[in-house]
């Protein structure tokens, strides 16, 4: 198509792909020991900015989407951590009056859709209107004309379109599909682990057993989702070609089970995993040709990034059986406060504006997100929303400077809750142990490090020196540990780690590259 003419000011289209239980060493633009490739990912990286030292909100998936949403921690919603929802788990983390991205964009223009998985919780109700609890049996007390349209859904948080799982697509039931807030066909059939394609035995693990709608797509889920997003797109350019979208993919790959759809079993020689996230890069690729065969690749950005690290047994199997690891070079996987628990890729991708090439080294969390947006779209953010996220457009446009940090401390948080702090090189965890995985037992009991600290209630590492946080400070630095830890404090007790007053840069000041990519 012809590419229509842009004018300087015009906002522009926007994509996330959210990822789930990648971790950092997952993709070959983050690994060069990776036991496949990536092609499509490494070429976005390429395209545009790959960050090294992205983190995050959470261990798990839930509390993580709230991060991502909100621009918040999980703390900000629920004064402690926060679980991942089963069944007809809730209410969302999301709670009214939250502003949400959706929200943010939607009064900025932009057509605004979410299609993949959900899982910030949904408010059910049963056949006396009252609100059920989460766990798999409550499933079959729903009463669906009741609960929908749901009150705390996508579309009642900012999303004008919507076709969403309300939990791990393929892990937790309820198995059914909500599209903008509605269900057409309620959970009915009883769903057997035993019915799904067995790729490879042991990958099944973490399908759980429990009610589902006829017809639900386990193996084609991705799949299906990209589908909804490419003519949420294809559509809203068709209808309304002036104004901008945004669009959040939110794929189930590489969660458990490990389902990769028919066509890429043994794309990779790496097992159902790797094939797995085969199918994630094909999906941006996909995303990627898209853009450019409707004529908007320069002026749509295009963010990925992922909820938390891999999955332990997935981090087992795939060193044990592939000579891959998942983490990386980092301790720790899913759950845990250690960096492979929630140091994640980020890349970020916009050809008319983000300088190709680079690898950025900014200490950045997923709850950014939000304040980059903000500053794309010059929307002035108030001091009591998104009060965990910094603006890392300087970054990706290439205007900051490499040494000096947009962040002056970041905080994460592991799936018991318990909260961990960076300042620089320094990182303090305000508890014992992996504050997730037990590795006391088979098989994480073979990666446990001895105890280089044992009566220490907390832990502090120097990762410039040891990047593995195999040597607990905790004793020996004590003038930074308490330092570390009054910050802490005080973060939790203001409310906010961002600044106030924070000034977006804007779409009129942000410089064009005039050279266009071929």
């Amino acid at each position: 198509p012809v590419r229509a003419a842009v004018k300087e000011s015009s906002l522009p289209n926007i994509i996330i792909i959210y990822a789930d239980d990648l971790g950092y060493g997952d993709l070959s633009c983050y690994n060069v020991e990776c036991a496949y490739k990536t092609p499509r990912l490494d070429r976005m990286a390429a395209e545009g900015i790959r960050f090294t030292d992205a983190h995050s909100p959470s261990t798990i998936c839930s509390p993580s989407r709230y991060g991502l949403f909100s621009g918040q921690q999980i703390y900000r919603s629920t004064g402690a951590g926060g679980g991942a929802f089963e069944g007809p788990g809730g209410p969302s983390y999301l709670k009214p009056g939250t502003l949400t991205l959706g929200d943010m964009l939607r009064e900025k223009g932009y057509r605004t859709g979410v299609f993949g998985k959900w899982h910030v919780g949904l408010t059910w109700l049963d056949k006396n209107g009252k609100r059920l609890g989460g766990g798999f049996k409550n499933s079959l007390l729903i009463d669906y004309e009741k609960s929908t349209p749901l009150v705390d859904g996508p579309n009642a948080r900012g999303f004008d379109e919507s076709f969403v799982t309300p939990n791990c697509p393929t892990t937790d039931p309820l198995y059914i599909y909500i599209e903008n807030g509605m269900v057409s066909v309620p959970a009915s059939q009883r769903h057997k682990r035993s019915n799904l394609p067995n790729p490879g035995g042991k990958w099944r693990w973490d399908n759980d057993e429990g009610w589902m709608a006829p017809g639900y797509e386990f193996v084609k889920a991705d799949l299906l989702f990209y589908e909804k997003t490419r003519r949420f797109i294809t559509e809203h350019r068709k209808n309304s070609p002036e104004k901008p979208f945004f669009a959040v993919l939110s794929t189930q790959i590489s969660h458990a089970p490990v389902l990769p759809a028919p066509e890429f079993n043994g794309a990779t020689k790496a097992g159902p995993r790797g094939d797995f996230v085969w199918e994630l890069d094909v999906l941006v690729g996909r995303v990627l040709d898209l853009v450019d065969e409707l004529g908007i690749d320069e002026e749509t950005l295009i963010l990925f990034n992922a909820d938390n690290g891999a999955e332990t047994l997935h981090v087992h199997w795939m060193r044990q059986d592939h000579n891959h690891d998942p983490s990386g070079r980092w301790r720790g996987m899913k759950r845990d406060a250690w960096e492979g628990g929630h140091r994640v890729p980020f890349i970020a991708r916009w050809p008319s504006r983000i300088p190709k090439g680079q690898v950025s080294h900014q200490m950045t969390n997923t709850t950014d997100i939000f304040a980059t947006l903000a500053s794309v779209v010059g929307y002035k953010l108030g001091d009591d929303v998104a009060t965990d996220s910094f603006d890392m457009l300087p970054a990706m446009l290439g205007i900051q400077e490499g040494t000096k940090s947009i962040r002056p401390h970041l905080l994460t948080q592991s799936f018991r809750g318990e909260f961990q702090i960076r300042q620089g090189k320094w990182k303090y965890l305000d508890h014992r142990g992996s504050g997730g995985n037990n590795y006391n037992r088979a098989p994480l009991k073979r990666y446990a490090l001895a105890e280089t600290a044992p009566r220490a209630p907390g832990q502090l590492f120097d990762l410039e020196k040891d990047p593995a946080e195999t040597t607990n400070l905790y004793f020996t630095e004590q003038a930074k540990r308490r330092e570390l830890k009054k910050l802490l404090e005080r973060l939790k007790s203001s409310g906010r780690s961002a600044p106030r007053n924070r000034i977006p840069i804007g779409i009129e000041n942000i410089p064009r590259i005039k050279k266009q990519r071929k």
